[in-house]
């Protein structure tokens, strides 16, 4: 697994170039951001596997002794999205293989050509033939296949919640372990003592970072209504400050999104927005895309910011998974708490506010996987990673992939 990283970060450019190039994203994220996490992701697993323990407890009276054994699954079917291809992969592949199962991972077919690399490098890093087993196809074919074969006791799988409830349905004949991270409608919550000087840029990174197709992204920023209209116009200006262009370009922020299909689909939640009486603030419809020659048939979109708009609209309730959010305005914290949890979702959130008490009361109240005070996106792979209610079931982490891709028994002796 060492080996595989040294191997990955030794060609960084070469995955950072085909990743945009595959999935629209700018070089400059993938070479920042996918591919140092996609070898960090089999680094960490390599180190943490050595350290995990397991239970003993003692029945004097009995003379008995109990402990705990963990043992592989098996065959771990793992499905990523088209998001953050090789990232995501190898966060799957890294935990199942250092607990000794073997792998059929399936990534999308949208996004294959990371994976494709990935696998080239396998047999070079010394993996055992038949370990690490990479099918590519579609979701209705190939992931279809591995979710209802009855020989792959469990399935991993990040994407929508509509393909997850279509595989807990083909899984559940074969009583299969599962662990779903599914999308979010992330919200950021911004008191009046927040520093918006460190605000305003991490907000406007957590909406529109790899063109807004993360499933950690925030999409719901809610102000409170004494600082809103100084928080709406910095926020705006430093918003049409971002690049979009050709993802090749250094000086690029926003790069294309995943397709053609995507492209029309995020566009459709601003028209409707724009029917239901919003005020698109800037962006999609309001300002100018200019693009160099060679990217003008290119599924390229300004960073938009949709204000004036009902927490009942679609744009607020379902996820858009696009450079588009939505900054609305609060007044209190028992009100804004009951905002944020108003959506079926409940993947991620951040609170901004100087205010140590309210930020611990804050976020045990709020419907979240994952909250993030006065910052975003900061990670540590030792702690449980994922969503509540229809943004997933399951945890992943150092700990908690340990006891995902392993089976516990109970061992007692009688001395």
């Amino acid at each position: 697994m060492n080996r595989l990283a040294d191997l990955i970060e030794h060609d960084l450019e070469a995955f950072a170039q085909a990743e945009s190039k595959d999935q629209g994203k700018t070089v400059t994220f993938a070479r920042t951001v996918d591919i140092p996490r996609a070898a960090y992701n089999f680094r960490f697993f390599a180190s943490s596997i050595l350290h995990h323990t397991t239970e003993c407890t003692e029945m004097e009276s009995m003379g008995c002794v109990h402990y705990t054994s963990r043992m592989p699954m098996g065959v771990a079917g793992l499905i990523s999205p088209w998001n953050l291809p090789l990232y995501l992969l190898t966060w799957k592949i890294a935990p199942a293989i250092a607990c000794g199962n073997t792998v059929v991972a399936k990534p999308s077919e949208m996004t294959s050509v990371t994976a494709w690399m990935m696998c080239k490098l396998l047999e070079k890093a010394g993996m055992p033939h038949g370990v690490v087993n990479v099918v590519f196809g579609t979701g209705a074919k190939a992931g279809e296949a591995l979710v209802c074969h009855p020989d792959v006791p469990l399935i991993s799988f990040t994407g929508s919640t509509l393909t997850a409830q279509r595989i807990m349905e083909k899984s559940a004949p074969h009583c299969k372990k599962l662990s779903l991270e599914l999308g979010g409608k992330n919200p950021a919550i911004i008191f009046d003592d927040a520093d918006l000087n460190q605000c305003i840029p991490t907000t406007l990174r957590s909406s529109f970072a790899n063109q807004g197709e993360i499933c950690l992204c925030t999409s719901r920023i809610f102000v409170q209504r004494g600082i809103y209209n100084e928080f709406v116009k910095r926020f705006v200006a430093e918003t049409k400050k971002w690049k979009v262009g050709n993802p090749s370009d250094p000086t690029v922020d926003v790069g294309a999104l995943i397709s053609k299909e995507h492209l029309e689909k995020v566009r459709s939640y601003v028209k409707k927005a724009k029917a239901e009486g919003a005020k698109i603030l800037c962006g999609e419809g309001v300002d100018s895309l200019a693009l160099p020659a060679g990217n003008q048939k290119g599924y390229f979109m300004l960073p938009t910011i949709i204000a004036e708009i009902k927490d009942e609209s679609c744009c607020m309730q379902e996820e858009i998974f696009g450079p588009v959010t939505c900054v609305v305005a609060f007044d209190t914290e028992e009100e804004v708490v009951k905002r944020a949890n108003g959506v079926k979702y409940g993947l991620a959130a951040t609170v901004w506010s100087s205010n140590v008490g309210r930020v611990h009361r804050v976020a045990r109240r709020l419907q979240s996987g994952l909250v993030w005070t006065n910052c975003w996106l900061v990670r540590d792979l030792n702690l449980p990673f994922g969503g509540m209610k229809a943004s997933g079931i399951g945890r992943e982490g150092a700990k908690d992939s340990y006891e995902f891709f392993t089976e516990v028994k109970t061992i007692t002796i009688k001395h």
